[in-house]
């Protein structure tokens, strides 16, 4: 049986332990890479705890690695595992610069390894949805998006607080919702980004090359006990769509999780409440179902990770400087492959 192995042992750590686990993966799990060791993780009770990357990378039986350590590791882990053969899950943002990330790109255009960027909203139910029903042609020429992300303080790794570790909150958070604008609109040109405060609200506009306009807002301090909420919605040129999801809020009538869908498409109205599985076990399943035919995941590929990571970076210079910032995105609409845009 092929092994994996999990480089990093935080929050996402866990959260990919929990994924493989979900698949039914989670005796193959076989290293857990840190740089300081903190016992057992969670999720992978039996897997060895190893502090030199290089053991995993020189075990033949080690398939598939999903890198989550912090972001500035991103470029040096990535490289060496594309390197050494191994198809990689690597977290989001895939990295801390453009620069970084299109040296991922090249390496990972270079190699014959499957790679991932995890932009797991690409995964859940009600975005697939969406995509479908714009791939379908039920919505016609997207026109706008609009999305939302609210959190509650993300006080589980205090790197996450220091910019020049995380990027700040347009890099490492609200990048999934700028993926989702890139997605459905195309190529962006000008991006203009103003502030509450460091954690938000954060109000982001996008500009595309085609007309399209995204708005996105984010939200990283919500209050205490506040579910985790994000949307999307569209506007085209046959109707709209939108897709909300929370979690964390438990009511009496159900456990906390509200995913809700609703399409106006010419005469017809359609609204659907979505149960879906855990969006980061669909991700772990699609990639794991990528490496197994041997096919690059169109559904989240490497080149649409680096156009967010540029939306992401020019939000942060705009927020900076107070001023819109244009954007000449590195890769071309067909690295991107994303077949939802709107032109």
């Amino acid at each position: 049986m092929s092994e994996i192995a999990i480089i990093g042992q935080g929050y996402m750590g866990r959260t990919h332990a929990a994924a493989w686990g979900g698949v039914g993966l989670a005796d193959a799990i076989k290293y857990v890479g840190v740089r300081t060791p903190r016992g057992p993780l969670e999720g992978a009770p039996d897997a060895r705890i190893v502090t030199d990357l290089q053991v995993i990378l020189d075990d033949p039986d080690v398939e598939m690695i999903s890198i989550c350590t912090p972001t500035p590791n991103h470029r040096e882990t990535t490289l060496r595992a594309l390197a050494a053969g191994k198809n990689v899950l690597l977290e989001k943002p895939i990295a801390l610069t453009v620069a970084d990330a299109l040296d991922i790109l090249e390496a990972a255009e270079r190699g014959g390894s499957i790679r991932m960027v995890a932009q797991v909203e690409r995964l859940f139910d009600g975005d697939r949805r969406l995509r479908d029903d714009v791939l379908a042609g039920r919505l016609g020429t997207v026109l706008s998006a609009r999305a939302r992300r609210f959190i509650n303080r993300p006080d589980w790794a205090q790197w996450w607080h220091d910019a020049s570790q995380s990027g700040g909150p347009t890099v490492d958070f609200a990048i999934h919702d700028y993926d989702q604008m890139n997605l459905f609109l195309g190529e962006p040109v000008i991006v203009s980004c103003i502030a509450n405060d460091r954690l938000g609200p954060i109000e982001t506009t996008i500009r595309y090359r085609n007309g399209g306009i995204g708005q996105v807002l984010s939200f990283a301090d919500l209050a205490a006990g506040a579910p985790f909420t994000s949307s999307i919605g569209l506007v085209g040129s046959r109707g709209f769509a939108d897709y909300e999801f929370l979690a964390g809020a438990p009511t009496e009538a159900d456990d906390g999780v509200v995913s809700e869908y609703r399409i106006a498409a010419g005469s017809t109205v359609e609204t659907a409440s979505i149960a879906g599985e855990d969006p980061y076990t669909a991700q772990v399943a699609y990639f794991m179902e990528c490496v197994e035919k041997g096919v690059q995941p169109d559904l989240s590929s490497t080149a649409s990770a680096v156009r967010a990571l540029e939306v992401s970076v020019a939000a942060a210079a705009s927020l900076q400087s107070g001023a819109p910032v244009a954007v000449s995105s590195r890769v071309s609409d067909a690295a991107v492959m994303d077949t939802t845009t709107r032109s």
